[in-house]
């Protein structure tokens, strides 16, 4: 059995398990490997050790059963935890909120959106009294709309633009000042907001790698936690996705496609040879 078998058979068994919290050392035995020997194995494949993956998966658990307004003490006993608190301690550690606020879904929330046009196309910007909490480019504006009511279930969105709204519309026409800044009110876990602020220091003009943004997140070794990390990015364009590209040059994946990368890349580009291109928008 090859080192990716042995991992797929670990991560299927997890998937399976998950409600029995198996330990490092039951895991390495179904793997016929030592518990040091998994772990790094485990590791290298999955992006994640074998103890965040059993997490995230816990978490996924317990949020579709939120989701179905099960109470957290009914969602901890399916989920396999001792105690409300451990769901408590995982929700903060994954989700960066509490279960009771999950369960919420942002409720008492208020949420602005409005859609405008940009030079890359149209886009969704939607903001809480706190800062954007969402910025998609819409192509399709129905399923935009969707995707912001699936992420705030609970929240009462009200279809206007706020003055946050400006703030976007300025940073696409580039009358952005200097001294200027935009505030963001972001719903990730804390590996994704460790992700997404090293994506935030990939300087226009500027590219980078998967490889390269997950050091400067300070997790070399998950690569591939990363990447789906970047594709959850829930503020396009602001928080710059669209300048990670493969380890070997190709422009790799981007949520509104390959030609919209393109072409704010190229359009990036060609703004450092220009003389008003000075300016530090973060």
């Amino acid at each position: 059995m090859t080192d990716y078998q042995r991992i797929a058979a670990a991560i299927g068994y997890l998937r399976e398990n998950f409600r029995e919290q198996p330990t490092l050392e039951q895991l390495a035995e179904q793997a016929h490997w030592s518990p040091f020997h998994f772990q790094r194995k485990f590791q290298e494949w999955a992006g994640v050790s074998p103890k965040k993956f059993l997490q995230y998966v816990s978490v996924e658990h317990a949020k579709s059963l939120l989701q179905q307004q099960l109470s957290v003490a009914e969602a901890t006993y399916e989920t396999g935890l001792s105690g409300t608190g451990r769901l408590h301690d995982l929700f903060m550690r994954v989700e960066a909120m509490t279960p009771g606020e999950y369960r919420q879904g942002g409720a008492a929330l208020t949420i602005r959106y409005s859609f405008a046009e940009s030079r890359f196309g149209p886009y969704l910007v939607a903001s809480t009294p706190k800062g954007i909490c969402r910025l998609h480019f819409a192509d399709d504006a129905a399923l935009a709309l969707a995707e912001l009511r699936q992420e705030w279930p609970q929240a009462t969105l009200f279809d206007e633009p706020a003055p946050l709204h400006a703030q976007v519309a300025h940073f696409f026409a580039r009358d952005f000042q200097p001294t200027d800044r935009l505030h963001l009110h972001l719903k990730g876990t804390a590996f994704q907001l460790k992700v997404w602020a090293s994506l935030l220091r990939i300087p226009e003009g500027r590219l980078s790698t998967y490889a390269g943004v997950a050091a400067g997140a300070g997790h070399a070794a998950a690569v591939r936690a990363v990447g789906t990390a970047i594709g959850a990015n829930p503020v396009g364009y602001l928080i710059p996705c669209h300048r990670v590209i493969r380890q070997g040059g190709e422009l790799g994946q981007y949520r509104w496609g390959a030609t919209r990368k393109t072409a704010l890349l190229g359009w990036e580009a060609v703004r450092q040879q220009a003389p008003d291109a000075s300016y530090v928008p973060y």
